[in-house]
């Protein structure tokens, strides 16, 4: 099985790293066949070839059986037109791998009760996964642009365009069903149906297909709302269906039920029999690069999907994903997933965050060892 990596920028090659020695170990446990290569994307790729996804890129992604990426964009490429930037062959790999259903589970370890900034009764035991369109609506519609304008207009207007048809919507829709239909049986639809004639016809496409899953309890709730609802009560949620932007926000802000963004992994999936496409939500993290801060258990849960999901190596996936809990259980932790007053405290009465382990008990990590930890953990997974 051919698996394509494409480190990108800042943090990107470091968690990349750790998710291949995961990757790498699993295979060896479970007797799996992998063969890696490496391309470019983002702005690296830029540097060196002028274009943020080269077309030989592309080329091997749509020939591996799965893509491992880890993040594009930094400061540097921040002035580039629009169409050079790194986020633009971020969006081009994922247009030209026709990945159009993200799925980012939120899942609550816990031993990170205490990190999220909520408090613990309130995200404790959370268990949901956002599923957001990716190839449609305002990040792809045309027109799309900053053009000249009249003077009284100030002399410019910027446009985006949201534009769905029924059958990508229709598509995404129905997998949001399959998905809770093997989960708790609740699937929340997202929308702003009182304002946005997209928004009316999913919410229309949702009442149809529910239809088709009777044992499948549906809520409708507009992005505003959702929004709230995240933080106030997280638990109502099972799987979360939505468009393409609404995803992208409401996926971020779920990240802080778990405490980071470094813990949120996530697959973006097309039809049967294509190349799944595998990245951790977190972004490229510039002011850390290199400084073995970066926490790389987003990316290794992320090769826990990439096993189930394109490898369909379902008990390879739950391995990793025992091992990265039983490392949590014992207390190794990276920067981001420790509050700094909690750090600072010299005892549990003087800081300690109410479900958290007391400070003696913490191991701060590297990011390379904290994948150390997890290729132990995994190791004993598997042992028994």
């Amino acid at each position: 099985m051919k698996i394509l990596l494409l480190p990108g920028d800042g943090i990107g090659p470091e968690v990349v790293a750790q998710g291949r020695r995961v990757l790498e170990k699993a295979a060896a446990l479970f007797g799996l066949d992998i063969e890696f290569q490496e391309g470019l994307i983002g702005g690296v790729a830029f540097d060196a070839t002028g274009d943020p996804l080269p077309q030989e890129t592309l080329e091997a992604a749509l020939s591996s059986d799965a893509v491992l990426m880890g993040a594009v964009g930094g400061p540097k490429w921040d002035r580039l037109p629009p169409a050079q930037r790194p986020e633009a062959g971020l969006l081009r790999i994922r247009k030209g791998m026709q990945v159009y259903a993200n799925l980012r589970p939120v899942r609550v370890f816990p031993a990170l009760v205490g990190a999220s900034t909520l408090r613990p009764e309130v995200v404790a035991g959370v268990d949901l996964v956002v599923v957001r369109e990716l190839t449609g609506g305002l990040y792809f519609g045309k027109p799309q642009g900053r053009f000249a304008a009249t003077a009284g207009e100030g002399g410019e207007r910027a446009v985006d365009t949201l534009a769905y048809s029924r059958a990508e919507v229709e598509r995404l829709v129905r997998l949001g069903f399959e998905l809770a239909r093997s989960r708790r049986r609740r699937l929340t639809s997202v929308d702003k149906a009182n304002i946005l004639a997209t928004s009316q016809m999913w919410r229309d496409v949702v009442e149809k297909l529910a239809q088709e899953y009777p044992d499948v309890e549906v809520q409708h709730l507009y992005v505003d709302n959702a929004s709230m609802q995240l933080i106030r009560a997280p638990r109502q949620f099972d799987v979360i269906v939505t468009e393409n932007m609404f995803g992208d926000i409401l996926s971020d802000e779920a990240a802080q039920l778990g405490g980071s963004l470094g813990m949120l992994p996530s697959a973006s999936l097309g039809e049967p029999g294509r190349p799944g496409l595998y990245e951790p939500v977190h972004g490229s993290a510039p002011d850390i690069a290199g400084t073995g801060k970066a926490n790389p258990l987003a990316t290794i849960l992320t090769v826990a999907l990439l096993l189930r999901y394109s490898l369909k190596a379902p008990a390879a996936a739950t391995a990793v994903e025992s091992a990265v809990a039983r490392v949590l259980d014992e207390g190794a932790r990276t920067a981001d997933l420790v509050l700094p007053s909690f750090v600072e405290a010299e005892s549990e009465e003087a800081g300690g965050q109410p479900g958290s382990r007391p400070p003696t008990e913490i191991q701060m990590c590297s990011t390379e060892e904290m994948g150390d930890r997890v290729l132990a953990a995994l190791a004993q997974e598997v042992a028994g």
